[in-house]
C-alpha cells in the first residue's frame, strides 16, 4: 500500500511516522514491507535530527538563582586572574550570591558572554567592541610596544617590525585605535594566547614586538629582566567589566553601583596596591642577581625555610624572601648596627627567641621564622591575614613600636589603620622631625620599612611564579648538620 493510497491525513500518528521516512527517500510507490529493516533505521535518525533541530538549549541560569558565573583572565596572566577574583569575590558577596569563575583568554571571554556561557567578563578595555556592554572603568593602564632588539623612539618606527598580539586582547584594540593615526601600522592577531605568554616569547627571541600594559610589563619584567620599558601607545586602556548587548541590564546597573563603592571607600586603591604596588621596585641587575641565587643557594636552605613553615604556619616562600631581602642568604652577614646571620637578628632579639648561634643558619631561619609570626600576632586580629603580615614585615625591619606610631599617625589622617596600604603611605614621615617629635617612639626610617615590605613581596611573588612553573629547585638529598 502507498502513501497515496492510504491518505496521510487519515493516518494514525505512529503509522505516518513509521512510513514518512521511506516515502522521503525513496518515493510514494515504495511499499513498506520490502524496506521495513531501512525504513527503522532512517526513522530513528530522522527523528534524532528533528529532535536536535526542534528542541532548544536550555537558558542559562538567572544569576539571581544563586550563581554568578564570571570570565576572569587565563592562568597565565597570574596576577590579574588573582586581583580579579578578588574583586569578584567582592562583587558576589555585595550580591549575595556565589560566584563562579572561569580562567579565560580574551577571545575566549568575549566568545563566551555571546554564547551566554557566562553572565560576566572582567579586564576588558572599556567600549572595544560593539557586541558588549560595558560596566563603568576601574583602572587605568598605559599600553607600551616592546621589542626584542631596541624598541622604536616614534610609533612609525613599527611599520617594519614583526607586531604580535593577542586575538580580541586590550592590545589589540589598543593598536586600533591607533591605526586611526598611523595607518600603515600592521600586526599579527594571535588566537589561543595571552599577553604574558608574548611577553615570554619576546624574552626568548621567538617574536619581533609585542605590546603590554605597564602592570603586565613590570610583572613579567620580574622574570625576564631584559624586557625594556617599551614605547607608550598614547592609547591607554581603561578596564572595566563586560555582558553581551542583550545580557542582564540589571547587572551592569549592580556592578556599576559596587565599583563606585568600592572606589569611594578606598577598597579598589587597596585591592590595587595588593596585586600591584610592589612592582618595579627593583632593576634588571637585582632581579637577574635574584634568579640566579634561586637557583645556585635557595636549594641549600630550602628544607630549612619549609622546616619554618611547618613551625609558624608562614608560607616558606614568603620566610625565604625575607631571609634574602635581609641577607641574601648569606648565614654570616653582618651589618654595621649589629645584626648577623642568615635572618639579621639582634642580640637581643636572639637571646629572646634562644639563638645560641646567630650565625648557624639553621638557628637563624628558625628564629626568624617565628619571630616574624610573633610580631604577627601582636596585631590586632580583625586585620587580614596579608596585611597582617605586611605589617609584621615592617616591625621586623623598624620595631613594633614604629609601627603602632605609623598606624596611629594614619588614623589621624583619616586613613585605614589595619590596610599596609594607606600605613605605608604614612609610614616614611616618621623621618621627618614635624612629624615624629609627637609620636611615642620617635624617629624611625619609615620609608626604608616601606621598601623592605615592598622588596620582600616582589620576590615572594618571584618565586610563587617560579614555583607555578616548576622551576624552583628542589632541596639537595643532602643538608648541613647544625653544630648543635
Amino acid at each position: 500500500m502507498t502513501l497515496s493510497e492510504r491518505g496521510l491525513n487519515k493516518l494514525p500518528l505512529f503509522e505516518a511516522a513509521r512510513i514518512l521516512p521511506a516515502t522521503f527517500f525513496f518515493g510514494q510507490n515504495v511499499r513498506m514491507r520490502s524496506l521495513y529493516p531501512l525504513r527503522v533505521i532512517v526513522f530513528i535518525g530522522l527523528f534524532a535530527w528533528l529532535a536536535i533541530k526542534t528542541m532548544s538549549s536550555p537558558p542559562f541560569p538567572d544569576w539571581r538563582a544563586g550563581e554568578l558565573v564570571v570570565a576572569v583572565p587565563d592562568a597565565s596572566r597570574v596576577t590579574d586572574t588573582a586581583f580579579e577574583a578578588d574583586l569578584q569575590s567582592l562583587f558576589g558577596k555585595h550580591l549575595n550570591v556565589r560566584v563562579k569563575l572561569l580562567k579565560l583568554t580574551p577571545a575566549e571571554a568575549v566568545d563566551a558572554l555571546l554564547a551566554g556561557r557566562v553572565h560576566l567578563a572582567a579586564g576588558f578595555r572599556s567600549h572595544s567592541n560593539p557586541a558588549l556592554r560595558y560596566s563603568t572603568s576601574y583602572q587605568r593602564l598605559d599600553e607600551r610596544a616592546v621589542c626584542g632588539e631596541r624598541t622604536p623612539r616614534r610609533i612609525d618606527g613599527l611599520y617594519e617590525r614583526q607586531l604580535v598580539v593577542a586575538r580580541e586582547s586590550a592590545q589589540e584594540w589598543a593598536l586600533r585605535k591607533v591605526r586611526e593615526e598611523y595607518d600603515e601600522l600592521s600586526w599579527e592577531s594571535r588566537k589561543g594566547t595571552t599577553t604574558a605568554l608574548l611577553l615570554q616569547a619576546l624574552a626568548e627571541g621567538e617574536i619581533d614586538c609585542t605590546v603590554a600594559n605597564d602592570e603586565e610589563l613590570a610583572t613579567l619584567r620580574n622574570f625576564f629582566p631584559d624586557l625594556g620599558n617599551g614605547l607608550s601607545l598614547n592609547s591607554d586602556t581603561e578596564l572595566s567589566w563586560a555582558i553581551s548587548a542583550d545580557g542582564d541590564e540589571t547587572l551592569l546597573d549592580a556592578a556599576n553601583l559596587f565599583l563606585a563603592e568600592i572606589r569611594a571607600n578606598r577598597t579598589l586603591q587597596h585591592a590595587i596596591d595588593r596585586y600591584y604596588g610592589h612592582n618595579d621596585r627593583l632593576n634588571a641587575i637585582d632581579i637577574g642577581a635574584f634568579i640566579n641565587d634561586v637557583r645556585k643557594q635557595l636549594p641549600v636552605y630550602r628544607a630549612w625555610f619549609q622546616e619554618a613553615a611547618d613551625l609558624t604556619g608562614i608560607d616558606w616562600r614568603m620566610i625565604a624572601a625575607l631571609a634574602y631581602r635581609e641577607s641574601r642568604w648569606d648565614p654570616f652577614a653582618t651589618s654595621y648596627t649589629g645584626v648577623r646571620g642568615m635572618m639579621m637578628l639582634t642580640e637581643a632579639t636572639a637571646d629572646r627567641m634562644g639563638v645560641q648561634n646567630r650565625l648557624d643558619a639553621h638557628e637563624s631561619i628558625l628564629a626568624g621564622a617565628r619571630y616574624l609570626q610573633l610580631l604577627k600576632e601582636q596585631l590586632p586580629l580583625r586585620i587580614t591575614e596579608q596585611n597582617r603580615l605586611w605589617m609584621a614585615i615592617a616591625a621586623y625591619n623598624q620595631g613594633m613600636g614604629h609601627l603602632e606610631d605609623a598606624r596611629i599617625m594614619t588614623m589621624q589622617r583619616g586613613l585605614d589603620a589595619d590596610v599596609w596600604a594607606d600605613v605605608k603611605r604614612v609610614m616614611p614621615l616618621l623621618s621627618q622631625r614635624q612629624h615624629y617629635a609627637n609620636t611615642r617612639h620617635g624617629q624611625a626610617r619609615g620609608g626604608e620599612a616601606v621598601v623592605h615590605v615592598e622588596t620582600v613581596r616582589l620576590y615572594h611573588d618571584i618565586l610563587k611564579r617560579l614555583d607555578a612553573e616548576g622551576k624552583l629547585p628542589d632541596a639537595p638529598y643532602f643538608t648541613f648538620l647544625s653544630d648543635n
